[in-house]
Order: structure tokens, then sequence, then C-alpha cells
């Protein structure tokens, strides 16, 4: 018999956390990708040539996403600890192996989102900062190879950003006209 390791389990958990919070707050079912892990990213890229479009969608990133939530790519980490200082630095290897993780799965007009953990420091999301985001307290981190992102409180982000956030990832033809009256709504 194969044993998991904590480590594994501990992230399996929060996946699995993450799937379920955003199930309750979308009404749709989210639920954490079968294995895990880039299926299709990185070097796993070529599979995507003999996988159709919902094969691809359930293996991209952590998380397969509602069905009307066509362009979210999720990441999701739970870690015991994260060097916070090292997001003033700019060099913080840590995040940028994460992002870079994220990104490799990546279609141009993903809304890719990284939902983090730590133990006794609480639960994070970051965004890309190409697109408008409301909030009471964010920190920018720059990143050399990945570009601008925005790091939220998990809370504070969906009390200000779930309408928001299911408008950029709908795949419907009338997201632009939603996301245009949200954005005047939500200013």
């Amino acid at each position: 018999m194969i044993m998991s390791s904590p480590q594994k389990n501990k992230g399996s958990g929060f996946e699995r956390e993450i799937a379920k919070y955003l199930s309750d707050i979308y009404s749709e079912s989210f639920i954490r990708a079968p294995g895990s892990g880039a299926y299709v990213g990185g070097k796993n890229q070529s599979r995507t040539e003999v996988l159709h479009e919902g094969q691809i969608r359930s293996f991209k990133g952590d998380i397969v996403p509602g069905q009307s939530f066509g362009k979210m790519n999720v990441e999701c980490k739970f870690y015991a600890d994260f060097p916070f200082h090292l997001l003033l630095t700019g060099e913080c290897k840590v995040i940028d192996g994460w992002l870079g993780q994220l990104m490799d799965v990546a279609d141009p007009n993903d809304v890719n989102i990284l939902f983090m953990k730590f133990n006794r420091k609480g639960r994070y999301i970051c965004v890309q900062s190409k697109l408008t985001w409301v909030a009471d307290n964010f920190t920018y981190y720059t990143s050399q190879k990945h570009g601008d992102w925005m790091i939220f409180e998990f809370d504070s982000f969906f009390l200000h950003n779930t309408t928001l956030l299911k408008a950029y990832c709908t795949t419907d033809t009338k997201s632009t006209e939603k996301k245009d009256s949200l954005l005047t709504i939500n200013i």
C-alpha cells in the first residue's frame, strides 16, 4: 500500500477547500483536478494535441472550474511558511516558481489565480494586475518573468471581487457587456 506524504495530503485538502468554497459562492461545481498538478503544463504541453477542450480544462491547474468559468486557471499552494519580506525585493523565488506553474498551462485570455495558505498566517490570493480589481488593501509583486501581480487577503478579495471574478472568467458571448456594467457598478 502506497501512503501519501503529509505535505501532499495538506495540499490536496487545501485544493478541496478552495473547490468547495468556489462551488458554494458561485453555485456551480468546482472540483479538485484529477491527480492534481499540471498534467498538460510545462514539458507535458504536447498532450494538448490529443485532448479535447473539456479534457484540457480538466487537467489544467489544480481546480476544474465550474462550467461557465471557462477562462479560470487556478493553482493552490499550502505551506508552513512564506518569505513575505522577499516580495519587497522583487526576487521571491518561491512565488516565482508557483507563478511559473500557473502560467505554464495558461491560455492568453485566462484569469490566472494563485490561492495560497500558510500556517498561522492565513489565506491569500495572487492575481494578475492587468485586470481591474477592487480592494481596500493589497500588495504588488513584480516578477521579472511573469509580470505584475496583486496579492490580497482571501476574505477581503472575495468581499469586493466575487462578481468581477465571475465576469472575467465567463466564456459566454455577453461577458464583455457584463464586465462593463460590473465595472460601472463596483467602481
